[in-house]
């Protein structure tokens, strides 16, 4: 039986054989006696695992008390220790907490890992949204989806409530709360039937909503609301909190987008999404969809390039974006300051592994192995990382809501450009949240934080000899860079590290400067914008717009202050409608000779902007429905259109090949050239743009155009133009009849909004920065106030030898210069190596930018040269006599 137990087991039972031998039995009898005690082999082995388990408990526990006692007894070592493990799980708490939002959370929809964006394609790179024709195409192909299903984000008067609201409405065909898995508090969702052309009239509303306008009554179910000048039955009413993440602005209404199958139209936009059928991977769809694009390519050839084609990508992904590699580059920055304070803290515990020799000398002379020296220290390092980790926990779920706090959310106004946001995140980062990952996270981080820096000090400690312990001295140990070596690698480890992630903040820092003095070819200050939808009221037409333009903008110009006003479909730095063109007499290879943004303005738009008028002139009252067609472009569609030409005597037909709609747009005249203004980014550069008086606009591009962005307000004044907001609010209101004006913005709140992205990762990395020369600061500082003690007898000598001070400060600054120099340059080297991952992410300044790689070195070691003076001038106070006198 002894054979088939391991040795442990096999020792135990010989153990009880031999007790029972001594109490008279014979050895048969013995172990017979021996194994009944244990019952059989088994329960012998689970009975020894259990005393083993019971044992390390115990042990554990034991260790975990003596490891606390040691800490209490050292509140200088574990306040310094703990702060920098604070720092760096912090850190890295906070931003995992953001990459978990974006990037790891499931989204909360059924089968959500099947659901799939669609996309064109140009040269392999994805676009979204697309035109209601390539919808149609996609939602034929059923045997590899389900559930295809357009979307699209307007805003709308609700004139039948409590009170009257600009609201967000979510236009979406009926598979769309099929593939969500809408759930229903009241009626229920419209059904195919409804969804087609010619439908009835009818709405979904959201919980909220329900509750805002029509105190939860039950009753609105079966009745009628007008919302955009439509009366519209009320269907049913959504769940609360029901979100898909494809908005930027949660919609509170939610109507058929009832879709012509046998539609032409490119200009009606709209985000498809469907779900992957059980049997088809992703790949196989992807293959499905490129004799659909090629069959598309052929159908519709004066359209589309010969590389355009058609993919589709997982719902997240797509959601996602470019975002990726931004917060990678996060996660890569974090990580570094957590190496940073892990060198901080072995480094710590280095010189206390040196102070404590003694103590482990005495403990392997009265028994205890080298492993149990291990595991006791170890401990002590685990109750350090493991509460520096609930500290770090704390502090980065309060650290990141603080900084995401004034993050402006997405802004629904931008419908084609992501560029400038995060997604996912929420009106206010709102979606980040502490949840199970993110503690999960912070734990594993804090186990092996504590073991992997305190492995190698403990391993050190335990190969303490007994004897030069006990004869341990403070005789000189030979400088600062011998006989310290792993300390000094350490130190020369956090000097690179830090000294890269300033560099890379540096490189940021400029980013957003020269973000902030780019020329935008406008001036948003004191300048305010408003919003006011006018779809399904008697606005929309050309005529109605025009009279509601004159008579807000006369009510405006008369207020005290401001200075210049007109009205816009869009504004800089937000949506730019993108139109193809022709210019008249020219030769024509394909259906246009190219696109150029195209925005309706109002007289004085270039006036509240600051614009300048290079060539010909601005719009006039005078430029109306009774007047031949005008517009005007700016100087890059003039360079590029007429190199060498005269701009001014061309005429352009705009966006005919586009829709019906504008066939009755009329033949226009060039009769100015403006200046560039960036009209997507800051960090992009001016594209073609045409602007055309609102006057002119066809009553079927008008109906369009306010349907997909509400009328916007332009205000100019001579002051802060948020004083003025309520006047301007009150005056626009009397002269609409009543429609409610929302989203008042001034335009440096826009530009701000425009750059958050950028502004975000600027902060969170200078924040990163500023952390990691903070601790190879202290690093600095507690290795030479640590070397200084230790070398006090040394120093005494030397003094009472006749030594100056001056002298002996010149020793440990050069000492400690020569550590900084030495990680200075390995952190230049290494910054030339991680910066080129910022590349994306720069503006306006080179990942080699030669004025940051020479001033911030300097910075770093002006504050090392700070670090170093305290321990420095510390050692010309030693007093000789007393150091001779301390052994």
């Amino acid at each position: 039986a002894a054979d088939d137990v391991d040795e442990e087991v096999a020792f135990h039972l010989d153990e009880r054989t031999d007790e029972y031998v001594r109490r008279g039995l014979t050895p048969e009898n013995a172990r017979r006696e021996a194994l009944q005690r244990f019952g059989n082999v088994t329960r012998a082995r689970e009975q020894v695992h259990d005393a083993n388990a019971l044992r390390w408990l115990d042990d554990a526990r034991a260790d975990t008390r003596y490891a606390l006692r040691v800490l209490r007894r050292n509140p200088g070592f574990t306040a310094a220790a703990l702060a920098a493990l604070a720092i760096g799980i912090g850190a890295n708490t906070a931003v995992f907490s953001v990459v978990n939002t974006v990037l790891l959370r499931p989204l909360q929809v059924p089968n959500a890992e099947r659901i799939v964006r669609f996309a064109e394609t140009y040269q392999g790179i994805p676009s979204s949204p697309t035109g209601l024709t390539t919808f149609n195409i996609w939602r034929r192909q059923t045997d590899a989806f389900e559930d295809v299903s357009a979307h699209w984000l307007e805003f709308a008067n609700l004139t039948t409530a409590s009170y009257p609201e600009q609201v967000p409405v979510a236009r979406v065909s009926a598979g769309f709360f099929r593939l969500f898995g809408a759930p229903v508090t009241d009626g229920r969702t419209f059904t195919d039937e409804e969804d087609r052309p010619g439908g009835p009239s009818i709405v979904v509303l959201s919980d909220e909503l329900w509750h805002r306008q029509f105190g939860a009554n039950s009753a609105i179910v079966g009745r009628s609301v007008t919302l955009g000048g439509v009366s519209r039955v009320v269907v049913g009413v959504l769940a609360r909190g029901f979100d898909t993440e494809q908005f930027d602005q949660r919609p509170d209404a939610w109507v058929p987008f009832q879709v012509d199958p046998t539609t032409p139209e490119r200009g009606t936009l709209a985000f498809v999404t469907g779900r992957l059928k059980n049997h088809v991977t992703l790949a196989a769809a992807n293959a499905q969809l490129q004799p659909v694009a090629e069959e598309w390519r052929s159908t519709f050839p004066e359209r589309q390039r010969a590389t355009a084609g058609f993919t589709v990508m997982p719902l997240r992904d797509a959601m996602v974006g470019d975002v990726r590699a931004g917060l990678l580059i996060l996660v890569g920055a974090v990580v570094l300051v957590l190496l940073i304070a892990c060198a901080n803290v072995a480094s710590l515990l280095l010189v206390r592994a040196m102070d404590r020799g003694r103590e482990m000398a005495i403990r392997a002379a009265i028994g205890a192995g080298r492993g149990r020296i291990v595991r006791q220290l170890l401990a002590e390092s685990i109750v350090l990382a493991v509460t520096g980790g609930l500290l770090g926990l704390g502090i980065g779920a309060v650290g990141i809501r603080a900084l995401l706090g004034a993050y402006p959310g997405n802004n629904p106004l931008v419908l084609a450009n992501r560029t400038s946001s995060i997604p996912r995140l929420g009106q206010g980062a709102a979606a980040v949240a502490v949840d199970w990952r993110v503690v999960v996270f912070a734990g594993v981080v804090s186990l092996l934080t504590g073991i992997v820096f305190g492995l190698l000090p403990a391993i050190r400690s335990s190969r303490t000899e007994l004897t030069s312990a006990l004869r341990q001295t403070s005789a000189a140990d030979g400088g600062l860079l011998r006989g310290n070596t792993l300390r000094t690698t350490l130190i020369v480890g956090e000097i690179a590290l830090a000294l890269a992630l300033l560099i890379g903040s540096g490189l940021l820092i400029r980013t957003s400067r020269e973000l902030l003095t780019v020329n935008r070819g406008f001036d948003l200050h004191n300048v305010l914008t408003m919003r006011m939808s006018v779809s399904g009221t008697a606005f929309e037409t050309r005529a109605g717009i025009e009279r509601l333009t004159r008579g807000g903008l006369d009510r405006i110009r008369n207020l005290q202050a401001v200075t210049a006003a007109s009205t816009s479909c869009c504004v800089p730095l937000e949506t730019v409608w993108q139109l193809p063109f022709v210019v008249a007499g020219r030769p024509l290879t394909g259906t246009f000779h190219g696109f150029a943004g195209w925005t309706f303005v109002s007289p004085g738009y270039f006036d509240a902007f600051h614009i300048p008028v290079l060539r010909g002139r601005s719009f006039t009252d005078r430029d109306d429905a009774s007047a031949p067609g005008v517009v005007i472009i700016n100087e890059t569609m003039a360079r590029r259109l007429w190199p060498a030409g005269e701009p001014l005597t061309a005429q352009l037909l705009i966006g005919r090949s586009m829709r019906p709609e504008y066939k009755d747009d009329p033949v226009r005249q060039v009769i100015g050239i403006v200046g560039d203004v960036r009209d997507q980014a800051l960090n992009r550069s001016p594209r073609p743009a045409m602007y055309v008086p609102v006057a002119q606009v066809p009553d079927g591009v008008t109906a369009l155009n306010v349907r997909l962005l509400p009328l916007t307000w332009i205000v100019r004044t001579s002051a802060d133009s948020s004083a003025l907001r309520d006047q301007i609010e009150r005056e626009l209101v009397t002269a609409s009849g009543g429609l409610p004006v929302t989203k008042a913005r001034s335009m440096d709140q826009v530009a701000t909004e425009s750059t958050a992205r950028t502004r975000f990762y600027m902060l969170l990395m200078t924040v990163f920065a500023c952390s990691a020369l903070a601790l190879a600061a202290t690093g600095i500082y507690g290795l030479l106030a640590f070397t200084v003690k230790q070398r006090t007898h040394e120093i005494g000598i030397r003094m009472a030898l006749g030594a100056e001070p001056r002298a002996i400060r010149t020793m440990v600054i050069t000492q400690s210069m020569v550590l900084t120099l030495v990680g200075v340059s390995v952190g230049i080297a290494a910054a030339f190596v991680l910066t080129r991952f910022l590349s994306s992410l720069l503006f306006g300044v080179t990942q080699h930018d030669p004025a940051l790689f020479i001033a911030l070195p300097l910075v770093f070691i002006a504050v090392a040269s700070v670090a170093t003076w305290l321990p420095a001038r510390q050692a010309t106070r030693t007093d000789p006599l007393l150091a001779l006198r301390h052994e």
